[in-house]
């Protein structure tokens, strides 16, 4: 009686059996190839129309993750106009005093919109939450960042050199990186020393030279990368090495959340 009622949930397709095929369990862990990037759109329902959400994981050295159509249009065009009136000159962290400065390795403009602004923020800051597993209390306000054709950031750590940042909140352990526009050619978000096969993924012939320097990830609009600077042992993760690509062709304009290891004191 019992094996005839799982054949009947196998037919009928409601129990189905894991597939250990050899393909699948002879992957290793920093094997790219067989990442897929492309684009999936509802066919019906309710949400006709409306572009799927899921999640890749591009690399485990540093870990990162790709969460494809993170944002909506609207809110990406939300927060681009209401950071546009208070853009300035980026700045960085300096590893002595702990303070900003101005710097050549970056040349963009930005501006920070406050934790839990409106309603709109704390939205995604909630989905932030959940797709990280940190706490929202953990994180640090937007950073809304605009890059002009020519305009980079050259590779660095988003883990702290010295005391004075760590006091507000503890080390940074992650980032939420989320493209609000397209870009025509070159601005890619580049990892140098990351482990892998970095040349087998899929979207190798459409990055730059500079794309070319390391695993890299191509903005799309709505897409949001996450990737931890702090191995699970709590180690700082010098795989993290990060920059942007300098923009060729077109305008970039992305959104950078920080999560500490502790509460974020706003």
């Amino acid at each position: 009686m019992f094996t005839f009622v799982i054949l009947i949930l196998l037919t009928l397709g409601i129990l189905s059996i894991p597939n250990t095929s050899s393909s699948n369990s002879s992957r290793k862990a920093n094997d790219l190839s067989s990442i897929a990037h492309n684009s999936k759109i509802h066919e019906s329902g309710d949400d006709e129309g409306k572009a799927e959400q899921w999640v890749e994981v591009i690399s485990w050295e540093p870990r990162a993750f790709i969460y494809h159509n993170f944002l909506t249009q609207a809110e990406c065009d939300y927060l681009i106009n209401l950071a546009k009136p208070h853009m300035q000159k980026s700045m960085v962290v300096d590893s002595s005093s702990g303070k900003s400065k101005d710097s050549r390795v970056r040349t963009s403009s930005g501006t920070f919109l406050p934790r839990g602004r409106d309603k709109i923020i704390r939205d995604i800051e909630k989905r932030i939450a959940d797709f990280s597993f940190i706490p929202m209390e953990h994180g640090e306000g937007f950073q809304i960042l605009h890059y002009e054709v020519g305009q980079k950031y050259e590779p660095h750590f988003d883990y702290f050199m010295d005391d004075y940042n760590t006091e507000n909140g503890g080390q940074r352990i992650a980032t939420v990186l989320m493209y609000l526009s397209d870009v025509e050619e070159g601005g890619e978000t580049v990892f140098p020393s990351a482990k892998g096969n970095i040349s087998a993924v899929p979207w190798w012939n459409k990055l730059s030279e500079c794309g070319k320097e390391g695993l890299s990830v191509k903005p799309k609009m709505g897409d949001a990368l996450l990737f931890w600077s702090m191995k699970p042992d709590a180690s700082l993760d010098p795989s993290s090495l990060h920059g942007g690509c300098p923009v060729i062709q077109g305008n970039k304009w992305s959104s950078t959340k920080w999560m500490r290891v502790n509460e974020y004191k706003v």
